[in-house]
């Protein structure tokens, strides 16, 4: 009996596909740019699996135009690019990556933390554009990590993470959410509990980890900005529409506040132009979980789900249960 087919719809970590290949024969998108939908639809014709990336827009329409689809993997913990509820109807399974990126974005957001903190790009250009002649006391004064007041929006796995690390800085930790945490959370991560005017007025570093709804969608705009301190640093490793990207640069350009270390943005892959003139801004290419671990293990979870669905099992890390699944 033939093999069901899976399209990938851009280069992933070999792991994965590997993984991919113990039920499927697999056709991988090789030259790693996003497709159209046109181009997906086209190559993913008689696949059973699709295993997409957040570049990728996955509709109803497309849906439709590949019946053969009966799982979506997306190697990615949100999957805001994908119409649950269309594929639902379609019988379609969709899944995700959760749990396994954790620690890595927490990492890379205390980078973007301290790098914009110390002024690290800046200096960096300074030095690589010929212009450092010697030390000055004055050179390139940054503002101080240790003993400061870390906020934190979204109190998930992730945002538990960055708190976690603060100790180590011996630093005071607030943070906000929908729901607060259970007491034992917080005390294991050191963290207070308050509401968002009072994260955004005491915060020194406020660091976003919120998933992408209509309730967040600008969490941050020229008001919140006008209302934390001058000397407070903004860093963003969650979704880019959770910032109003034109009001952080008026905020960094007219001083309301001293910097900002951003992974994600608002019309990825463009970034707004008044960002990228903010010498003030320490802006990275959407690397949250960019280890080679952390994509190894993402690749093949998504890949483990197409692969437990090929067994008639249910997908592991499935986000929906469609009504009509079909085998």
């Amino acid at each position: 009996m033939a093999r069901s087919k899976a399209f990938v719809t851009r280069v992933i970590p070999e792991a994965g596909i590997e993984r991919l290949a113990t039920a499927y024969d697999v056709e991988v998108n090789r030259a790693d740019r996003p497709l159209s939908p046109k181009e997906i639809s086209e190559r993913a014709k008689g696949c059973r699996a699709l295993v997409t990336l957040l570049t990728d827009r996955v509709d109803g329409a497309l849906l439709d135009l590949c019946p053969d689809v009966r799982i979506v993997a997306n190697v990615a913990v949100g999957y805001d690019n994908i119409d649950v509820a269309a594929a639902t109807e379609r019988g379609v399974w969709v899944t995700n990556t959760p749990g396994v990126l954790t620690e890595t974005t927490a990492d890379l957001a205390w980078a973007l933390l301290m790098a914009a903190a110390r002024r690290i790009g800046e200096a960096e250009r300074f030095v690589r554009a010929g212009r450092f002649h010697g030390w000055g006391i004055m050179m390139f004064l940054g503002g101080d990590v240790y003993g400061k007041t870390l906020g934190i929006a979204g109190f998930g796995r992730i945002g538990q993470a960055v708190a976690k690390r603060a100790r180590g800085f011996d630093m005071r930790v607030l943070y906000t959410d929908a729901q607060r945490a259970p007491e034992d959370v917080e005390h294991a991560c050191s963290a207070a509990f308050v509401d968002k005017a009072t994260l955004l007025r005491e915060s020194d570093f406020l660091s976003l980890h919120m998933p992408l709804l209509p309730e967040t969608h600008h969490w941050l705009s020229e008001a919140e900005f006008k209302a934390m301190k001058p000397t407070a640093y903004v860093v963003n490793t969650s979704r880019g529409p959770t910032i109003d990207e034109a009001a952080l640069a008026k905020a960094l350009r007219e001083g309301w506040i001293a910097g900002a270390g951003i992974d994600v943005y608002e019309e990825e892959p463009k970034v707004h132009p008044d960002l990228i003139t903010c010498e003030n801004a320490v802006l990275v290419p959407h690397i949250g979980s960019a280890s080679i671990e952390t994509r190894n293990r993402m690749a093949t979870i998504a890949a483990d789900n197409c692969v437990a669905f090929a067994r008639g099992e249910r997908p592991p890390t499935a986000v929906n249960q469609p009504a009509a699944a079909k085998a």
